[in-house]
């Protein structure tokens, strides 16, 4: 089994260093072959530099660097056409998906029973309350 994991970036060296430090330990865990693809989406920051780091240290690491900042979904896109695995996964590079669910969500498809596995967050607390949050409190007042 090979895991292709997409990891669209866009001005995430401060986190980019955790991440991978974090989604290697998980991935080698699994003692199944990876690869980790990076697309940079246009970062203004050091996040490239970052990238072609990982990559010359790394053989797990793909890199790929937009001309400009296009969005997740192209930066997706760009990953899942240079996905090689037999699973592949999209992962924020901030962490909001932590990489320690991977063993748990390959083990459910390993079963045969899904074809795909999400994850969804039971709840936001301790996260600042956002505008939609607001609009759906006054709509229900």
């Amino acid at each position: 089994m090979e895991l292709s994991l997409i990891i669209p970036c866009y001005n995430e060296q401060e986190s980019l260093p955790i991440f991978y430090e974090e989604v290697t330990r998980v991935c080698r865990s699994l003692q199944c072959d990876y690869q980790l693809i990076f697309v940079n989406d246009g970062s203004k920051d050091n996040t490239l530099n970052i990238l072609k780091e990982f990559a010359a240290k790394d053989n797990h690491v793909v890199y790929l660097s937009l001309s400009r900042n296009f969005g997740k979904e192209a930066a997706m896109y760009a990953g899942f056409c240079n996905a090689k695995g037999d699973y592949v996964a999209v992962m924020d590079a901030d962490m909001q998906d932590p990489p320690s669910l991977l063993p748990e969500m390959i083990k459910i498809l390993e079963t045969g029973e899904y074809d795909s596995v999400a994850t969804r967050r039971e709840n936001r607390a301790g996260e600042p309350v956002t505008v939609a949050g607001l609009q759906e409190s006054f709509i229900k007042s």
